[in-house]
């Protein structure tokens, strides 16, 4: 594990080495990838959802991810979704949270407003991730403890305005008062220092981990990823204002031709958007199906390796870029000079 290089409120506030988050990855994030995580000395949070219906799966994972970090704090991911009973089927999972005494929860989706007293009072440290500032700025109000700011570039759901990180990230900056993670396009060490340049205290990775050898997918998934070129996604799901950054494959494609058409029975989509498609693409490595989340910066995962190995390397970079500023200074006050 490689040495804190740096220090931010992010880093403060978690207690972790470097200012890296890993997002919590619908079904791939479990108690040995983000044990994983954290013991690199960054953070990572339990997908909650990954158990649907089986809150007591889904404690089990959360005490099997105490264990194999020997008690260092971790995050669980909660996403509330727009399903009208989503209070019900959320309540024995944050039920869980309290009682399992998890430290960081990252929320997604809709408002945390109606869990967040049930979470704070518990001691929980809430991350709310969002697609737009505008949504930033109303759960900084709520009073979340940091706030995850996503891009257009991001895998997965990246809401109404997909606004390139380049835009948005130094907005969000000048706007928000609390601790600030950027994600979307994020893949290597040279993002890391750009994330602090436009002024956020770290960044989140997803689509970039998915070939750690943690990851319990199909060796065949991991090994197509780690060949991908930076326009094998593409977003679906507009017709429905859902906009969805999923892997290239047939059935993102299948999608796209229903959009084409114009179809706007959701019915008509439902047998291609089933989560359980996604699960068994990630099982069997028969990456063709289902709607898997993935964005641009998979281009940067060309290597399936551990968690700590794909750490180090981006903190090098890191390093790396940081040394290449500091010469191009020189360089340039030393013309000034001259």
């Amino acid at each position: 594990m490689r040495k804190q290089v740096f220090t931010t409120p992010i880093t403060t506030l978690l207690g972790i080495r470097h200012p890296i988050l890993c997002g919590g990855l619908q079904w791939l994030a479990d108690a040995r990838y983000v044990a994983a995580v954290v013991n690199a000395g960054a953070m990572g949070f339990i997908t909650c959802m990954s158990f649907p219906g089986n809150p007591e799966g889904f404690r089990q994972e959360v005490r099997q991810c105490r264990k194999l970090t020997q008690g260092k704090p971790f995050g669980v991911s909660v996403s509330i979704g727009r399903r009208p009973d989503i209070k019900e089927v959320l309540a024995p999972m944050l039920n869980v949270i309290v009682e399992e005494e998890v430290e960081f929860v990252e929320t997604s989706g809709n408002s945390p407003a109606w869990l967040l007293d049930k979470l704070k009072n518990a001691g929980c440290t809430v991350i709310h991730k969002v697609p737009a500032i505008r949504y930033a700025l109303s759960a900084e109000r709520l009073g979340v403890d940091a706030i995850t700011v996503i891009s257009g570039e991001a895998g997965g759901h990246t809401g109404h305005y997909m606004n390139g990180q380049i835009v948005q990230g130094p907005l969000a900056a000048d706007a928000l008062a609390c601790p600030l993670v950027l994600g979307g396009g994020m893949g290597d060490g040279r993002h890391l220092i750009s994330t602090l340049a436009m002024g956020a205290d770290a960044m989140m990775l997803g689509s970039r981990m998915v070939v750690a050898e943690e990851i319990w997918a199909h060796r065949d998934y991991k090994e197509y990823v780690a060949k991908l070129d930076e326009s094998a996604s593409r977003v679906v799901m507009s017709t429905f204002g859902k906009q969805h950054r999923v892997l290239d494959n047939a059935t993102a494609r299948n999608v796209v031709q229903l959009e084409a058409d114009g179809i706007t029975d959701f019915q008509a989509y439902q047998p291609h958007v089933q989560g359980s498609l996604v699960r068994e693409a990630y099982r069997s490595g028969n990456y063709s199906q289902g709607l898997i989340d993935m964005g641009p910066a998979g281009v940067f995962a060309r290597e399936i390796k551990p968690v700590e190995a794909i750490i180090d390397e981006i903190i090098d970079t890191a390093v790396a870029a940081l040394e290449a500023i500091k010469q191009s200074t020189v360089r340039a006050e030393q013309a000034v000079v001259s």
